[in-house]
């Protein structure tokens, strides 16, 4: 009987090495809203805020979402980040009520999205869409302007290069165009990405 406890005990300390305890985050991502355009003071605030208030291991990764963006100046294709969310902030945190009061009393934020005390946290799927239309924007940036139906349009790529015409057809999901242009007297539509025409100012 002896034998056999020892073989359990043996057993049950291999099965112990073979899987380590897996330390599970109790961190959950809310919103804070902040003054627009102080997104990046806030963020830099809220960390040393933790340090110096002694919660810094209770905040995880502190985000501010942008979204790659192009523009054609002068005929160049410029790429820049804009914000996908102004005006908010997301921060990974264990919440409780003296953390809750801790950021809330941040300069320059006006407090949680989600209201109640303590705030409701992002859900996992709403945590990926954010951080999946991030990244799909840094691979592939949209288009920083907008067209509107009707409006005269330069066409800077392709056979037809310098000509101008109207914008008949916006797919944004597509980052396309339509555009109608007079080509031997005649109007002609003609498919063109965003980044093929610029604006006539």
């Amino acid at each position: 009987m002896e034998e056999q406890d020892k073989d359990l005990e043996q057993a049950g300390e291999v099965v112990a090495e073979e899987t380590p305890a897996v330390a599970l985050s109790t961190k959950n991502w809310y919103i804070i809203h902040t003054y627009s355009g102080f997104e990046n003071k806030v963020a830099e605030s809220l960390k040393s805020r933790a340090q110096a208030f002694g919660f810094a291991e209770r905040i995880g990764q502190v985000l501010i979402p942008t979204e790659e963006v192009f523009e054609l100046r002068g005929g160049k294709k410029v790429t820049s980040k804009r914000l996908l969310y102004p005006g908010y902030v997301l921060v990974e945190m264990e919440m409780d009520d003296e953390l809750w009061y801790a950021v809330k009393n941040t300069p320059r934020v006006t407090g949680f999205v989600g209201g109640g005390n303590p705030p409701l946290p992002l859900t996992a799927d709403e945590v990926n869409q954010i951080l999946y239309r991030q990244a799909s924007s840094a691979e592939k940036p949209r288009p920083k302007l907008t067209f509107e139906k009707n409006e005269t349009v330069r066409i800077t790529e392709g056979p037809f290069t310098n000509f101008s015409g109207k914008v008949d057809e916006i797919n944004a999901e597509r980052n396309t165009l339509r555009v109608m242009v007079t080509i031997f007297g005649r109007s002609t539509p003609v498919e063109l990405d965003f980044e093929q025409v610029e604006k006539i100012q």
